[in-house]
């Protein structure tokens, strides 16, 4: 079956192309796991002159690849040059940090000298989404060719285009070939690609279910896995938070890439003192944002990625709605062309309802009121994800306090979750395991090998 191209603010078809068969598949694999051979004795400095050169490659060709993801996906236009953007610094943080981060480790012990070496353990398959086209690949290759690795990458279907973007990028960047390699293949083939004995370990990003195959086929062949999953971030309003960046941090939060992102704030839990307040205030932000097109630098909202996820959020919402949910914004599609779905904010949510613990991918946000700081952590937690999260507040000490007790991987205080190079990103629970970027992201594959030497 054809992969389609499909820009999704008119849903019209951009370019079809044909995957590759299972022979051209294997060749793929096979030519990767041969340049690993070569890879893993290049220095870490020779490995440094090419990452920095994708780097350079990233910003000087940046509007063409932020229109790239635009077209494909739907990304505003703004949004989408900031995505290239961070991963141009992606690729500098770990091509200037990879010497740092994988040198050997000196152990203390009696008697003899020990160190653990960081060695690069084969080829890696990365199962990459749509939401971030470029930034997701990027994450996970960056690091882990720098450790010395090859990478294939089977990229979300409905961004092929971004997909072969950025392998060109790579071989425009005198990466070696089969050191980086785009599998234009169909999902049914991931399976056979993990179970395939050069594939050494795999990374994913997206949902629960896939999450939960992949780790399976991994577990079965006892390989590593990384996986980052869905969230349902908890952005809590404390009774002394000030309300006017208060308002600013959500809309950020739930509007960016039109809500269409893991670590989007997606529940919002307000001290019952300042709910209205809060609620007035964010009704009246997102009443003023207008839809239109991404490539328009005056568009708030743009479509979803695809006709399908508009199709399925609003049943999701609907469901909710149905069984009791309040709609004080939205809460439908407008009638326009393309993958669009009206700014929604939703309360008197219970557990029983169908938005309570599911991930909402898009502009919809779920108020919740609460008593005090006490409950406003009870509910946070109650949620079988756990990836990252926000509290608001003028008392500094307070906000650590309670971040303290969020069980998510990431919590911020005074913004939204957010990602920098620098700082690793992962979650708990049904949000997946393992971590990506920071020096973490670069130890995640490699073994960490034991030398032991007696001394005489």
């Amino acid at each position: 079956m054809s992969i389609k191209s499909i820009n999704p603010f008119n849903n019209q078809t951009l370019d079809t192309f044909e995957p590759l068969t299972v022979e051209e598949t294997l060749a793929a694999v096979e030519r990767a796991d041969q340049a690993f051979d070569h890879w893993r004795q290049t220095a870490v400095k020779d490995r440094k002159v090419i990452m920095l050169k994708i780097a350079k490659a990233l910003r000087a060709r940046k509007e063409e690849f932020a229109k790239l993801i635009t077209l494909e996906m739907g990304k505003r236009i703004s949004e989408s040059e900031a995505e290239i953007e961070f991963c141009a610094e992606i690729a500098e943080f770990y091509a200037n940090g990879a010497e740092e981060f994988l040198a050997d480790q000196a152990l203390e012990i009696k008697g003899a000298d020990a160190y653990i070496q960081y060695a690069p353990i084969g080829t890696l398959l990365g199962v990459m989404p749509w939401n971030f086209p470029f930034y997701q690949v990027i994450r996970f290759a960056a690091p882990n060719i720098m450790a010395g690795n090859t990478v294939v990458i089977k990229h979300a279907s409905n961004v092929p285009q971004c997909s072969i973007a950025i392998a060109e990028l790579f071989n425009d960047s005198d990466v070696p070939k089969g050191v980086f390699t785009n599998l234009l293949i169909p999902t049914e083939f991931i399976e056979s690609i993990i179970k395939d004995k050069r594939i050494r370990g795999v990374s994913l990003t997206g949902s629960g279910a896939a999450g939960a195959a992949v780790a399976g086929h991994a577990g079965s062949q006892l390989k590593k896995s990384v996986l980052e999953l869905g969230g349902n971030d908890a952005f809590i309003v404390l009774d002394d938070a000030d309300m006017d960046h208060v308002i600013q941090m959500a809309i950020k939060g739930r509007m960016q890439n039109t809500g269409q992102s893991c670590v989007a704030s997606k529940r919002f839990i307000v001290i019952e003192s300042v709910a209205d307040e809060f609620l007035s205030a964010f009704k009246a932000a997102m009443q003023q944002m207008t839809l239109g097109d991404p490539l328009n630098e005056a568009t708030d909202v743009a479509p979803l990625s695809t006709e399908e996820a508009a199709v399925d959020l609003a049943n999701m919402v609907q469901k909710s709605i149905d069984a009791g949910v309040k709609v004080v914004i939205g809460g439908d599609r407008p009638q326009r062309e393309g993958a669009f779905y009206n700014p929604t904010i939703l309360t008197d949510i219970k557990p029983e309802h169908p938005t309570y613990d599911e991930e909402l991918f898009g502009p919809v946000a779920s108020v919740y009121v609460v008593k005090d700081e006490a409950e406003a952590i009870k509910l946070a937690n109650d949620s079988s994800f756990g990836l990252g999260g926000s509290v608001y507040t003028k008392d500094i000490a307070r906000a650590r306090r309670i971040a303290e007790q969020i069980d998510t991987g990431m919590v911020f205080i005074n913004q939204p979750t957010n990602s920098q190079a620098e700082l690793p990103f992962g979650g708990t629970k049904n949000s997946g395991y393992g971590r990506e970027l920071s020096h973490l992201g670069i130890l995640e594959f490699v073994n960490k090998k034991l030398i032991h030497v007696m001394k005489s």
